[in-house]
């Protein structure tokens, strides 16, 4: 391979770049937590930007072929990459519960993935843009996220004794009084016939009723068993 000094510091200033930009987005993740944080945006940016320097260098690494005999495509490349990620982004979405969790993470991964491939190209400007932007929506929309009017969900469990079960009636009155509405009424008849349950969906305005249901169903002792799993990202 031909050995060209000058380009040193154009690939020294993409990958560092790239560094830099997957660095201050997974700091984001990892301050919440979140299974994939600053090491993997790093890296996943850091890999894609080094990536698509192979392309942007290919007359380097292939000295002395004519170019149109030889020729690598860097949208070919990119869309490799973007695939790959695809996979990582899939690994760290999962399942607690019934609520599916990871998705923004996921998202950020393909995004950093993206902004590591612009980095890579020379990009620099839509590239730092495409970073803010990342950083924005992940704190700022945050912020916004939590104080939007929405609707919460929530997978609701309640057992009975087969011979002191809550009325349907009854159960809607108790939903409705902490702020619930029931959907997808279930019923289910367990322990060989000693126990009756109630399953169903209920919904509410965000934050609303959980806890103080949770604390009322403790202090029945008609209710054998009880389970309240919220939903959500």
């Amino acid at each position: 391979m031909n050995t060209n000094f000058a380009d040193y510091p154009v690939v020294a200033l993409h990958l560092g770049a790239a560094l830099a930009a997957g660095a201050v987005i997974g700091l984001e993740r990892s301050f919440h937590a979140r299974p994939a944080g600053f090491r993997t945006h790093t890296l996943v940016c850091l890999a894609s930007s080094l990536l698509m320097l192979v392309t942007l260098f290919q007359w380097q690494w292939l000295p002395g072929v004519p170019l149109d005999t030889v020729r690598t495509d860097p949208t070919r490349m990119a869309q490799g990459i973007m695939t790959g990620i695809g996979f990582l982004g899939a690994g760290v979405i999962f399942k607690e519960g019934l609520s599916v969790r990871g998705l923004t993470t996921a998202a950020s991964i393909w995004m950093t993935a993206a902004i590591g491939i612009l980095f890579g190209v020379g990009f620099l400007f839509p590239a730092l843009l495409a970073t803010v932007m990342t950083l924005g929506i992940l704190s700022a929309f945050r912020w916004i996220e939590a104080r939007m009017p929405s609707q919460a969900y929530a997978h609701c469990m309640l057992r009975f004794a087969r011979d002191d079960v809550m009325s349907e009636p009854e159960l809607r009155e108790l939903l409705t009084r902490h702020g619930f509405t029931l959907h997808n009424l279930s019923y289910r008849l367990d322990d060989d016939g000693t126990a009756f349950e109630y399953r169903m969906v209920i919904r509410s305005s965000k934050g609303a009723g959980s806890t103080a249901l949770s604390e009322y169903l403790l202090g029945l002792e008609r209710v054998r068993s009880f389970r309240i799993s919220p939903t959500g990202d």
